[in-house]
């Protein structure tokens, strides 16, 4: 057992137990505050809150057995509290409190807090600065205004007056559109600190927002929270739900810190995405809880325009002791990809009731800088996941994705166009109850996907596996218990792999250079 912290604030902190567990500790622990009685915590990564400024602490963690670990840390300085009630917010869910959250925001010094206490605090958007802790406390809720009406408008692109360059502020599914502002925006801002157990409510269920929800009716839907162009950005404990669209997206990028939060969405909820990181670098997301109606986590990198005029890759994205579940994939790169995403790690996670586990989604169009490399899932365990891996190079949604240059299975000329897989690693991963798929490989034939590691997998079908497609792609039947499926690699490596629940392990291989298996 091991004791060590991930974050200290002014006001709290979070630790990480390490003794095996997969988000859920191996058993419950007492945390203690400098001796004393503190919670009891059943999770891997675990929020301590109601702590005072400027003063040191001994944290610890004790087993039902009486084994204690111990940390000292000292919480950092704060200036001053700004309590947005003083400022006028009455938090009745009736006033529009917009006005009100935004003048103790744009007054908070440096070093300073805006503190939101328990209430239900109606409002639209609210915009960050930089140098601003934002504290939610328990109780408390941002309602968001369902009246589209009231939202500001970012635009796509704003063309400079040398005529040379552009600004842009919004963005739609990887281009740049004009989009309504989030309930929570940062637009260049750094050093935010954004954390409590108070709760950003979209209210999408009480407003039109799920309606037609591809169709841009004066701009394109809100997230919860956007980042555009910030950096260092801390966003802890909050639970964020009832999402316009995405729930978080940061957007060009770094250094970004998300720890210990909820996010949940119905689950039939359109485009809910849970974390969505484009074009980001650095970037940590640990210990949170996705129940929702799309993607958990989608890694992303822009359409051809953003990717080949910026190339600003998604990269150095860490993922871990995360719970993944009721969603289209628990961790997804791309479709949107062009500028690429390279060098990810996910680990110690658990995915649940999600159609696919790890989902890769590329396509011919995506171009020469779409690469996607050094991608590793270390274990990880599946329940009731339909297909737990998918490597899907023939992406059908995008307008033009049913075209016969996106969908033909047979060569095509390699040019600017094509977009490429080098790398991929997946290791210690346990699947139970899979239904459609154990693996569903399918690379380009005119540029095959270079190496996939499979290593220590145990894939198990449900007794009553359900039927589906498990890929998006033209031309693919319907199909259950199909065993792992691979076509277009270079090298595929398999070292211990086992599928149980058919009669007889299934590998169905195509145009595969060189295959090494070892015990399988």
């Amino acid at each position: 057992m091991k004791l060590s912290l991930l974050l200290v604030t002014a006001r709290n902190a979070v630790i990480e137990i390490e003794e095996g567990g997969i988000f859920y500790t191996k058993e419950p622990y007492r945390v203690e505050i400098n001796g004393e009685y503190g919670i009891t915590t059943d999770r891997v990564i675990t929020s301590i809150s109601d702590l005072k400024p400027n003063t040191a602490y001994t944290i610890g963690i004790v087993s039902s057995s009486g084994e204690c670990e111990t940390i000292c840390i000292t919480t950092k300085y704060e200036f001053v509290t700004l309590d947005v009630k003083a400022f006028g917010a009455r938090g009745d869910g009736v006033q529009d409190d917009t006005l009100f959250l935004q003048a103790a925001i744009m007054a908070c010094p440096k070093e300073g807090r805006v503190l939101v206490p328990r209430g239900s605090y109606l409002i639209t958007s609210l915009f960050l600065k930089s140098d601003l802790t934002l504290e939610l406390a328990e109780g408390s809720q941002l309602l968001a205004n369902p009246n589209r009406g009231n939202y500001p408008i970012l635009p796509g692109m704003i063309e400079s007056q040398d005529e040379r360059s552009e600004y842009n502020l919004g963005t739609w599914e990887g281009n740049p559109l004009p989009m309504f502002s989030g309930i929570l925006t940062g637009i260049n801002v750094e050093n935010v600190l954004l954390y409590g157990k108070g709760t950003i409510n979209g209210q999408a269920q009480n407003s039109d927002w799920w309606r037609d929800p591809k169709e841009m009716k004066g701009a394109f839907r809100p997230r919860l929270l956007f980042l555009n162009r910030c950096s260092n950005i801390i966003v802890q404990g909050i639970k964020f739900e009832n999402s316009p669209a995405w729930n978080i997206h940061p957007y060009f990028s770094n250094d970004l810190t998300f720890l210990d939060l909820l996010i949940e969405n119905p689950c039939d909820s359109p485009n809910t995405d849970g974390l969505d990181p484009e074009s980001c670098r650095n970037v940590l997301i640990a210990g949170i809880h996705f129940t929702l109606g799309d993607d958990c986590i989608a890694l992303k990198a822009g359409k051809i325009y953003m990717g080949r005029k910026y190339k600003v890759p998604c990269e150095n994205i860490t993922i871990r002791q995360c719970f993944m579940e009721n969603g289209h994939g628990a961790v997804t790169i791309g479709s949107e990809m062009a500028a690429g995403v390279k060098s990810v790690q996910v680990s110690d996670c658990l995915f649940r009731s999600t159609d696919r586990g790890l989902r890769i989604k590329t396509r011919r169009g995506r171009g020469e800088d779409a690469v996607i490399d050094n991608i590793s899932f270390k274990r990880i365990r599946m329940e009731e996941v339909m297909t737990p891996l998918v490597v899907n190079c023939f992406y059908c949604c995008d307008p033009d994705g049913k075209t016969m240059y996106v969908q033909s299975k047979e060569w095509q000329p390699v040019d600017n166009r094509t977009p490429s897989i080098k790398s991929l690693s997946f290791e210690d991963i346990t699947c139970k109850a899979c239904h459609v798929a154990a693996a569903y490989f399918y690379g380009l034939p005119e540029q095959k996907i270079e190496r996939i590691l499979l290593k220590n997998i145990n894939f198990e079908y449900s007794a009553h596996a359900k039927t589906d497609v498990p890929a998006m792609m033209c031309d693919i039947e319907p199909c259950s218990k199909l065993g792992l499926f691979a076509a277009n690699i270079k090298e595929l490596v398999m070292d211990k792999v086992t599928i149980f629940g058919q009669e007889g392990e299934r590998y169905l291989f195509h145009g595969i250079d060189h295959i090494i298996r070892s015990d399988c």
